[in-house]
C-alpha cells in the first residue's frame, strides 16, 4: 500500500456539503482518508460509495471492529461491500474474530488494519499492557497493516520492532492530539490527521503544513 504524501485525512465530520468541501481543498495532497462512525451514522454506508464514486481516494472504514467472529465477518463483509478498501478491526477480541475478519476481507480482495493500542491516554489502562502481544498475534496470523499511535513515539518503536520493516503502519493522533508527523513517520508509514484539518478554517494551507514539516 501507498499513500501520497504520507497524509490519511479522518473525515470525521457528519455533513456531506461539509465532507465534500474539506475533500475538494485536500484532493491535489492526499488520496486515502479514514471514513469511521461520525459521517457514516450520520449520513448512512451510502456516503462511503458516493466518496468511492466521485473522488479518486481510497478508503479506509475506522470502525474499529470488535466482536465475536461470525458477527466480525457479517461487519466486514458488509462494510468493504459498500466500498470501503479496508477496515479496521481491534485485536484484543482474539485471534478468532480477527482471522473471520482478515479471511473475510481477503475473499472480497481488500484487507483489514490490525489496531493494536490508540492514541488516547486512557488506552495506557487496558491497551498497553496488551498491545505487543496483538501486534505479535497479527504477524502469527500473517496481517501485514497495522493502527498503532502516533502520540507515544516509544510505544510505536516498539510496535515496529515486533511486526517488522515490512509491515505497513498508520498511525492517529497527529496534530490536535499532539502527536508529531515527523516524528511519527520515523517508524509509521503513513500519519493520520484528523481535526487539525478538518476543523481548520483553510483544510488546504493546514495539509500543506503538515507536509512541508515532515519535508524538514
Amino acid at each position: 500500500m501507498k499513500v501520497k504524501n504520507q497524509i490519511i485525512l479522518a473525515l470525521d465530520v457528519e455533513e456531506k456539503n461539509k465532507a465534500y468541501e474539506i475533500l475538494d481543498a485536500v484532493e491535489d495532497y492526499l488520496d486515502t482518508i479514514k471514513i469511521g462512525y461520525p459521517l457514516t451514522l450520520a449520513l448512512g454506508p451510502e456516503i462511503i460509495q458516493s466518496i468511492k464514486k466521485d473522488y479518486k481516494v481510497n478508503i479506509i472504514a475506522d470502525f474499529k471492529v470488535a466482536d465475536i467472529d461470525a458477527t466480525n465477518e457479517k461487519i466486514v463483509k458488509t462494510t468493504l461491500n459498500w466500498g470501503a478498501d479496508s477496515i479496521i478491526v481491534h485485536g484484543f477480541t482474539g485471534e478468532d474474530s480477527v482471522l473471520a475478519s482478515k479471511n473475510m476481507a481477503e475473499k472480497l480482495g481488500k484487507e483489514i488494519f490490525l489496531l493494536t493500542e490508540m492514541s488516547h491516554p486512557g488506552a495506557d489502562k487496558f491497551l498497553k499492557p496488551v498491545s505487543l502481544d496483538i501486534a505479535q498475534m497479527g504477524v502469527d496470523l500473517g496481517i501485514k497493516n497495522y493502527v498503532a499511535p502516533a502520540t507515544k513515539p516509544d510505544r510505536l518503536k516498539k510496535i515496529r520492532e515486533v511486526v517488522g520493516d515490512d509491515a505497513f503502519i498508520i498511525s492517529p493522533g497527529v496534530g490536535f492530539q499532539g502527536g508529531s508527523a515527523s516524528e511519527t513517520l520515523k517508524y509509521s508509514n503513513a500519519a493520520i490527521v484528523g481535526r487539525s484539518i478538518y476543523n481548520s478554517q483553510n483544510p488546504r494551507a493546514s495539509v500543506e503544513e503538515i507536509i512541508n514539516s515532515i519535508k524538514m
